[in-house]
């Protein structure tokens, strides 16, 4: 509880607007619900995805690039996990407007499952990966999704996040 608050007494004391940005994503079975996040962007950058900006450095607030480097901006995240809207692995909920990824996903039954903290297409390169390869790593998530095989996410999840690995923003 306390990083949460100084995390938004930074956020607030170095950018204007709200310290949690609510955004529409795609959740299970295709059906759009509010999802929280640490605000990493100004409060006039458009609802895209991150690669589709032209320079999407320059929409991070001073302390944006911070949060995201550590994955500190998908902590509010924990509250989407209890309402049952995510959970902490699968698929990352796409942006209400992502339709390139949101047929993929349906093509292929990805949408059957809870979107994640974290998943196996995060893993296995985060932001570097073409949509294309992101929705083979989410059916291949979707094919042998265990216990086990969760928690080995999570650990490489954290091995990632503690290296910095595969961020490209």
């Amino acid at each position: 509880m306390v990083p949460m608050i100084i995390i938004t007494i930074v956020i607030k004391l170095t950018s204007r607007g709200a310290a949690i940005h609510w955004s529409d994503r795609v959740g299970k079975n295709n059906v759009v619900f509010k999802m929280p996040k640490f605000r990493s962007m100004n409060i006039d950058t458009p609802a895209l995805a991150t690669h589709l900006l032209k320079d999407s450095s320059s929409t991070l607030t001073p302390v944006g690039s911070f949060l995201r480097k550590y994955s500190l901006d998908e902590i509010p995240q924990l509250w989407s996990i209890l309402k049952g809207d995510m959970s902490f692995v699968g698929p990352r909920p796409a942006l209400f407007n992502q339709n390139d990824l949101i047929n993929l996903r349906s093509t292929y039954g990805v949408e059957k499952i809870l979107p994640g903290l974290t998943g196996w297409a995060q893993v296995n390169g985060r932001d570097d990966l073409p949509i294309t390869e992101k929705v083979n790593k989410d059916v291949e998530y979707l094919q042998k999704h265990s216990f086990l095989f969760d928690l080995r996410i999570l650990w490489l999840t954290l091995l990632k996040v503690l290296k910095k690995d595969g961020i490209s923003h």
